[in-house]
């Protein structure tokens, strides 16, 4: 009898390759920047059970295109679809892949939609910080100032929008972002746990983060972090 649950650990295992300093993602710079300096300073390999998170999220981008492009959908256009860039900065490079361009006929208007997956659509009542950082980038580097954020229901494909209007203030906070990292990893000082700190939201993240242990004895709890 075959095993298929080891043939799809099989077909989607990658080779570990480490980050290298220097080259920078926007899909994570919106995440806690400790956790981002940790990836790059200590690499884990990425667990089975998370890469098959991953491909869900590949397949369900592939089912939101072939949407996007169907003839029985006429009131968009499907300009192009995951498109990589890349933009030097100073001594260093940001690298990404733009989910989807569309042409939204009503308006006229382009439009970047970046599709997201969540296994609960009734909790998702605004976008995270994160993925909005991660779609205010990509409008700085494309120049299309309209966006949408996708958040698609894995179990039932159902769906919410939301739009995300171009801010160049934010984009430049995001840009500072890339900086401060490339100088605290080429400095080899590590930054604040910023998740943790007292009276923020983002604390949730750190159940889940692979570097919790490491992190908590670098910076014991405190009145100031969580």
């Amino acid at each position: 009898m075959i095993d298929f649950n080891r043939m799809i650990d099989n077909h989607i295992r990658k080779e570990h390759r480490p980050k290298g300093i220097g080259r920078y993602y926007p899909s994570e710079i919106g995440t806690c920047m400790r956790k981002i300096w940790y990836s790059y300073k200590y690499p884990m390999e990425v667990k089975p059970d998370l890469l098959k998170i991953f491909e869900v999220g590949n397949i369900l981008h592939d089912f939101v295109v072939n949407v996007l492009k169907s003839e029985k959908n006429p009131d968009v256009e499907l300009l192009k679809s995951e498109f990589s860039f890349q933009e030097g900065v100073d001594d260093f490079v940001v690298s990404g892949r733009v989910d989807n361009l569309i042409l939204v006929k009503m308006t006229g208007k382009s439009v970047l939609v970046e599709v997201k997956s969540t296994s609960e659509i009734g909790y998702v009542d605004e976008p995270s910080d994160s993925h909005e950082m991660q779609l205010q980038y990509y409008m700085h580097i494309t120049g299309v100032h309209n966006g949408i954020l996708l958040y698609i229901d894995k179990k039932n494909l159902q769906s919410k929008i939301f739009e995300v209007a171009y801010d160049g203030e934010k984009s430049k906070e995001i840009s500072d972002r890339f900086k401060t990292l490339h100088k605290n990893l080429t400095a080899d000082e590590m930054p604040e746990p910023e998740s943790r700190r007292s009276g923020e939201k983002k604390i949730w993240m750190c159940r889940y983060c692979e570097y919790h242990e490491r992190c908590y004895q670098a910076t014991p709890r405190s009145s100031e972090w969580l």
